[in-house]
């Protein structure tokens, strides 16, 4: 919308494109820093995130346990030719749901899409949790990390897990998936099965091979540099296995990386409690290993118990690491660094010393602060390298921490929630705030909402004592609890979802949906075309909507394609929901649904679940009109690129550049200046809009002053406006 930006008096830039884009969930943790972050949340506040305002709004039943944080995608066009806000979820049961992400009509609705990896009938079934004596993900083990989304060709990308039996021949295999997410069908060259090895003497030869019966995908997938990686871990340490991260072109699934951290020793798997690696701007990924062989005297050096800096040149290759000083007592009683991913703070955590951090803690409680871009190696009687350390109380921490506006967020097992603040690489010694309960083992991995530096809430979700609760505190103080519920079901480190004032939660068998209560419905006073006020409409075209109480947060887009819902807040047109620019009490933009049809047309209005009255309103085939300002005068670009004003007027004979909707397919264009017709240079689409039509046209030779603009698009006439000529 950049011309809108250009023009910079229109009333539909003063009140749609000033504010945030839509937010979009596509990966763990919200991006490749892994900070739990969504800055982009207007409707959600300490304020009226309370038991009385706020609660369980609707669920998804699924046929497995959700292990893996749901994902939220914006305005997805769907194969069935509809727009939907998506959220996904993946189970152990080897099946991906794609849900209407705003939808309210409980348990009983379908999905947009459902998709099963498995065959039963021929003997493709989940992996028991028997056939890898480990119960850690129980009963059954499918789809276990978290996927990740690519918006721009709409694939998702995921790791399922199978048993094939063949008559007598049983075999175990995972593969990667891509997914298109706007049907669920396969993408070309999808699935690929996971295979690798590296040189090493780690499996008493001199070649390591990635056994699949050792290993489940445990750690959420990352999409970075182009590579799906994925990483491995073991089953409750059993057996003989490894660390191993494996890389996949994203565009064709053609393995490009494959790297071991013990492949001349054992053990050191990814696993994270979930957590995926983190990836900075110049694409190194970071990863934190679990209990095993450290030896730096290898080449490569064996990494158990490490935060790793990899290098994506030439697959993946070891650029630097920090290790603790007492790895081998961390090793030796099975005190996992790895029990928890790395963070990425911003800069704004940074000093000039040591601009680029990272901050992780394992099951020892002990967090680590460390400069990425020189991370501190191995010092065997202190932790020296890294640039601070701190002890928690509990039981060590499973789950990255959470960043927001200069706090790190921390939960331990068996300890409260604690947020430390960080500037000038340096935490604070205590905490500046703690929450007032304490989080059974083993605690909880934190995420965070707010609008901008405002409005901060963590969500944490709390397993212990044979159910789980999902909890919100003030960010500012997390002594403040703001809301509790207890969900009764659970699974461990689960990782809540927050997106367009709502917060998702996978469960057992269940994805619940939590948001803003109804209040009572507002009202539509009249609709109108958004460039005029007039009462001209069509499909395709945008309008403004005014009422009472139409949402309950102001909130805008920037990006297309357009969303369906902002602020927890829709617009359905003969039952389609139309694409929004713009929410807020009192006024809405929108598009109508190109399909609509000609006629009487029929409008609602629902926020937080709550639907206005019907209202109707016409629809006409073609309904051009100009946006305007609020002198009658045309809102148009002169060839310079500035505002055409009586202080700034066109010359004769210049091209100036207006912008219309309501254009329909703008098939017989025509346009007049003081009566006199013009000629275009071009008619048709406004880069980057929808619903808009640019025309740009030469001035007729005119003596100085304002004369008027119509336009006419299939013989209908445009509302009209002054162009002033020099």
């Amino acid at each position: 919308m950049d011309f809108l930006r250009q023009l910079g008096a229109s009333h539909l830039l003063a009140c749609v494109f000033t504010l945030c884009a839509q937010v979009n969930v596509l990966t763990y943790r919200n991006d490749n820093a892994r900070t739990g972050e969504n800055l982009t949340e207007p409707l959600l506040s300490p304020a009226n995130v309370t038991p009385s305002q706020f609660g369980r709004r609707f669920e998804h039943i699924v046929d497995g346990f959700i292990y893996a944080q749901p994902l939220y995608m914006a305005a997805v066009p769907m194969a069935s030719g509809a727009t939907h806000n998506v959220v996904l979820a993946v189970t152990e049961h080897d099946s991906v749901y794609a849900f209407d992400a705003d939808d309210s009509l409980g348990s009983d609705a379908s999905p947009l899409w459902q998709v099963s990896l498995i065959n039963p009938s021929q003997g493709v079934t989940t992996i028991p949790w028997q056939d890898v004596n480990c119960p850690v993900v129980y009963p059954e083990i499918g789809i276990t990390g978290t996927p990740v989304i690519d918006p721009t060709t709409y694939t998702v990308y995921l790791v399922a897990s199978t048993k094939e039996v063949t008559g007598t021949t049983v075999r175990y295999v995972h593969r990667l998936h891509a997914l298109n997410i706007r049907s669920g069908r396969e993408q070309p060259g999808s699935p690929v099965e996971i295979q690798a090895s590296v040189p090493g003497t780690g499996d008493g030869g001199g070649t390591v091979t990635f056994a699949p019966l050792s290993y489940k995908q445990r750690s959420a997938l990352l999409l970075a540099n182009g590579v799906i990686y994925t990483s491995w871990s073991s089953h409750c340490d059993h057996g003989l296995y490894h660390g191993w991260i494996i890389g996949y072109r994203a565009d064709t699934l053609r393995q490009v990386a494959v790297y071991n951290d013990t492949p001349n020793g054992s053990g050191a798997s990814f696993w994270g409690a979930g957590a995926g690696p983190a990836c900075d701007a110049a694409g190194n990924l970071f990863v934190v290993s679990a209990n095993g062989t450290y030896d730096e005297s290898n080449s490569p050096p064996d990494l158990g118990d490490s935060i790793i800096r990899l290098s994506p040149s030439a697959g993946l290759s070891v650029a630097d690491y920090f290790t603790p000083f007492d790895q081998s007592y961390l090793e030796s009683d099975d005190l996992d660094l790895g029990s928890s991913g790395a963070l990425l703070l911003p800069p704004e955590a940074g000093s000039k010393t040591h601009p680029n951090l990272l901050v992780t803690a394992g099951k020892q409680g002990r967090i680590y602060l460390v400069d990425r871009d020189a991370m501190g190696g191995y010092h065997i009687q202190s932790d020296s390298g890294a640039v601070q350390t701190l002890d928690l109380a509990g039981q060590g921490v499973f789950g990255p921490p959470a960043y927001f506006n200069g706090q790190v967020y921390f939960t331990a097992g068996g300890d409260a929630l604690r947020a430390f603040g960080i500037a000038n690489a340096a935490l604070t010694t205590a905490p500046l705030s703690s929450s007032s309960m304490t989080f059974p083992n083993p605690g909880s991995s934190p995420i965070v909402s707010a609008n901008g530096a405002s409005n901060g809430i963590v969500w944490a979700f709390e397993l212990g004592d044979g159910s789980g609760a999902l909890h919100a505190f003030d960010a500012g103080d997390v002594s403040k609890e703001l809301y509790r519920d207890v969900v009764g079901a659970y699974v461990e480190f689960a990782v809540p979802t927050e997106a367009d004032g709502k917060v998702y939660l996978g469960a057992l068998n269940a994805l619940l949906a939590y948001g803003l209560l109804p209040a009572a419905p507002g009202s539509i006073g009249t609709v109108v075309n958004a460039a005029s006020f007039n009462a001209s409409v069509a499909p395709g075209s945008l309008i403004s909507i005014f009422g009472a109480n139409l949402a309950r947060a102001t909130a805008g887009a920037l990006a297309i394609p357009l969303p369906v819902s902002l602020a927890d807040t829709s617009v359905s047109i003969n039952g389609v929901r139309a694409p929004l620019l713009y929410v807020s009490p009192s006024q809405i933009n929108a598009q109508v649904p190109p399909q609509t049809a000609t006629g009487t047309a029929t409008v609602t209005v629902t926020t937080s679940a709550a639907v206005t009255p019907p209202m109707q309103f016409q629809v006409a085939p073609v309904a051009p009109e100009i946006f305007m300002d609020g002198a009658n005068r045309v809102l148009a670009l002169n060839q310079d690129g500035t505002v055409n004003s009586t202080a700034n007027p066109a010359a004769a004979g210049s091209i100036i550049t207006i912008f219309l909707t309501g254009q329909g397919a703008l098939s017989s264009p025509a346009a007049t200046i003081g009566s006199l017709p013009v000629q275009f240079t071009y008619a048709g689409p406004a880069p980057q809009t929808v619903g808009v039509a640019q025309m740009n046209m030469r001035v007729p030779s005119l003596t100085p002053g304002d004369y008027t603009l119509v336009v006419s698009v299939a013989g209908v006439s445009s509302n009209s406006g002054l162009i002033s000529v020099k």
